[in-house]
């Protein structure tokens, strides 16, 4: 096991702290990301190929699996404990979580890409 861990050039904690951050998994520098959810097909830095992923619906489930995990006890808590009117409570919750899912979904991507470039996953081949 200890030879596996030292023949792997792509590492995947640090691609996913990189991903996370929506820079290149290699270097770490370049942006991943040309605007919000599209990913670049090469990194402006290092010119790593980006173009193979296949991130597709995973980002969006993970930020739905998320925000509804965070927020659903967080309103049943908030109208138990202060009882807000209605449209207080659709008002601030709304946009609580459109907020986190617009956070999330970009972060998702990049690590989702992050994992499939650490993992020699959809095109991502050995140089």
């Amino acid at each position: 096991m200890t030879q596996a861990i030292q023949e792997d050039d792509r590492p995947l904690k640090p691609a996913l702290k990189r991903g996370w951050r929506q820079r290149c998994p290699n270097c770490g520098v370049g942006p991943m990301m040309k605007g919000f959810l599209k990913v670049r097909d090469e990194c402006p830095v290092c010119k790593e190929a980006l173009h193979h992923h296949r991130a597709d619906d995973g980002p969006a489930y993970l930020t739905i699996l998320v925000v509804g995990h965070l927020m659903a006890p967080l309103i049943v808590w908030f109208f138990v404990e202060f009882r807000p009117e209605p449209m207080v409570m659709i008002s601030v919750f709304t946009v609580g979580c459109v907020a986190l899912s617009l956070f999330l979904l970009p972060r998702f991507k990049g690590a989702i890409v992050a994992i499939q470039w650490s993992k020699y996953m959809h095109g991502f081949r050995k140089a």
